[in-house]
């Protein structure tokens, strides 16, 4: 510091913010009752509060990275779920054993459960969330509809009782209008909800969806709603104290979704006005106060064309998409989710709350996106690592190289959160992030993501909660390479394989045997790319290469680090970020491009065939295999001859 007096001015400074932490003490040790990114993410901000953390793990996570990440980590059982992280006795005996205070449980597994809330209770916890009246009141879509109501919120038409025969939802749907929404009472996460647009799709509904809610919530009730036509789904933060204080947070826009999961969000919404948010925002906070609730929760809603909104649900936990509205807002909310647990009031008024930049999230998944948008994907990460060197880039993820992707838990590898002044900053550092994202040894969706974040209709605000089906109603293909795209693949490809095959010819200084001239500057090589087969002219001049494809030439220059899985190259002019997944000294190469991973053969031999001869009468033609002006590489089949 330049001036002595604003050295002391600073100290000054920092003194006072060490005695507000110590007079506002919170928890001395915290046990977080999950796995993976979200027990990560809560030790983080613990030991930012000077706060000791518990982790707890089954057999098979004893070496995952939350583990080593907590002060002390205990086992409560084996792989399943059931056995393990939904263990409350085991989770139990782990909090007498370590003597924590209060509990964390994250999303997911016990995070909604007021029977283990009520558990902590009885032995002098704190469970870091909202009381049990208030899981128990918005954990039933039923009773959570009634509250609603009562409290002046905004609700779907519908059926509020619970429907017990396949014949009395046809009648209700019939009362309702057509398209209806059937879903599980007790359900989330997608599960146990149908669309039905005529009786027989009702009835069919009825029976599917109360067959799944009884398997993945052993609760078979469900409820019928008017469907809203091309929905949107917006959700509102909320945040309140147990002194009567509450907030909303803005909101997050999550439409793009795959069975009704989320796959990428953003916050601030392109599509609300701030009459609609203040009004979204008023209710979120009406419907929390009239439950009595305290902590951090979410209040879903479904938003129609003309920006009608109707409530949804109220998830009563920290949501998995929270990182973009502490990257809005500025607020932990891990923190403050902690700080009211232990009795202190909110420190923010509502116009305390900013909308400062825009940002997107999109998880990250170990699933084959080729398969109906995602099915999961396992195995081993053989190579790691996340885009952590650019700017304005959030990684929340609880794996590393090394880790396994199982068939027990949720296949999610991270969340991917990038930030900018404006929406097109936060998509063009978001496109740049998925560029530089290593993931090698599991099938990711990082191909699907791209070609989301980049489409036409995302870019101009244009989605609703069908995107998926209506963007790709074949399923999803990849990356669909226009005509200059693909000589910039051709091209690239091309002048790596040579910069290989250079490189091969000398070890320690000596020449060594190579497919390829030592004084060679020009090549002509075939390039075989799905069901094409390419010309590429090639010359080289430093580190850089042009090269003629089809008659359009192609700039190439770049670092040729051909020991990093990172290829940055710049493509007449333009920079690219490729990723090399495999060569070999054949000629057979894959590349990253554009998010889609890509299969080319390169040789250095290739020919058009002028003209095909007549033979001789000593021999008969069998067959032949090329025709005049066609192009053919080394080792092609051209004539058979008896």
């Amino acid at each position: 510091v330049e001036s002595p007096h604003l050295l002391v001015q600073y100290t000054m400074q920092q003194a006072l913010v060490f005695i507000c932490l110590f007079l506002q003490q919170t928890f001395d040790k915290i046990l977080i009752a999950n796995r993976g990114e979200i027990a990560c993410r809560v030790m983080k901000t613990c030991k930012k509060m000077g706060i000791q953390t518990v982790a707890v793990h089954s057999e098979v996570d004893s070496s995952a990275v939350h583990v080593k990440m907590a002060d002390e980590a205990v086992c409560v059982g084996p792989a399943p779920t059931n056995k393990s992280y939904l263990n409350m006795d085991a989770i139990m005996d782990a909090i007498r054993a370590t003597g924590a205070q209060a509990v964390h449980p994250g999303y997911g597994f016990l995070s909604e459960n007021k029977e283990f809330a009520k558990r902590l209770a009885a032995e002098g916890v704190t469970f870091i969330g909202p009381d049990t009246q208030a899981i128990q009141a918005m954990g039933d879509k039923i009773e959570s509809k009634l509250i609603a109501k009562a409290a002046k919120v905004n609700t779907i038409p519908g059926f509020d009782g619970v429907v017990k025969t396949a014949e009395e939802a046809v009648k209700i749907a019939q009362d309702i209008g057509y398209p209806v929404m059937i879903k599980a009472s007790a359900g989330g996460g997608g599960k146990g909800m149908r669309i039905a647009w005529n009786d027989e799709e009702t009835r069919e509904g009825f029976r599917f969806s109360s067959q799944e809610a009884a398997s993945s919530f052993g609760d078979d009730r469900l409820l019928i709603e008017k469907y809203i036509d091309n929905p949107r789904h917006i959700e509102i933060q909320v945040l309140a104290d147990k002194h009567g204080n509450a907030l909303w947070l803005n909101e997050r826009e999550c439409s793009i979704q795959r069975r009704n999961q989320k796959v990428v969000e953003e916050a601030p919404s392109t599509f609300l006005d701030p009459v609609t948010r203040q009004a979204m925002g008023e209710q979120a906070v009406q419907l929390a106060r009239a439950v009595q609730y305290s902590s951090a929760g979410t209040v879903e809603f479904l938003v129609d064309s003309k920006k009608n909104f109707y409530f949804l649900e109220m998830n009563t936990r920290l949501q998995v998409e929270h990182p973009i509205t502490e990257c809005i807002t500025g607020l932990d909310l891990v923190e403050q989710m902690i700080r009211v647990a232990k009795g202190y009031q909110l420190q923010h008024k509502q116009q305390d709350i900013p909308i400062n930049g825009w940002a997107i999230e999109t998880r990250v998944y170990a699933e084959d996106p080729y398969k109906s948008f995602g099915l999961p994907s396992i195995g081993w990460l053989s190579q790691y690592q996340e885009p952590l060197n650019l700017s304005n880039v959030r990684v929340d993820s609880g794996i590393q190289e090394g880790s396994d992707i199982s068939i027990y838990y949720d296949p999610m590898i991270s969340k991917l959160v990038t930030y900018g002044a404006t929406r097109g900053e936060a998509l063009a550092r978001m496109e740049e992030a998925l560029d530089n994202y290593v993931i090698r040894g599991v099938t990711h969706n990082i191909p699907l993501l791209r070609e989301i974040i980049t489409h036409p209709r995302f870019i101009s605000g244009d989605i609703n909660t069908n995107f998926l089906p209506e963007v790709y109603p074949e399923g999803f293909k990849g990356h669909q390479l226009e005509e200059d795209k693909r000589r910039e693949l051709v091209a690239s490809a091309v002048a790596l394989h040579i910069t290989a095959q250079l490189r091969s010819q000398k070890v320690l200084g000596n020449l060594r045997v190579s497919s390829t001239p030592v004084e060679c500057n020009h090549w002509e090589l075939c390039v075989e790319l799905g069901e094409r087969r390419h010309v590429a002219d090639v010359t080289k001049s430093g580190n850089i290469y042009t090269v003629e494809v089809d008659g359009n030439k192609v700039e190439i220059s770049g670092e040729w680090n051909l020991a990093s899985p990172l290829l940055p190259l710049r493509i007449n002019g333009k920079h690219r970020m490729l990723q090399c997944l495999s060569r070999d000294i054949s000629g057979k190469i894959v590349l990253q491009y554009l998010g889609t991973s890509v299969r080319l053969h390169i040789s250095f031999s290739c020919f058009i065939v002028q003209t095909v001869c007549a033979v001789s009468s000593a021999s008969q033609v069998k067959s032949v295999h090329c025709k005049p002006g066609e192009t053919v590489g080394e080792g092609d089949l051209l004539i058979e001859l008896e």
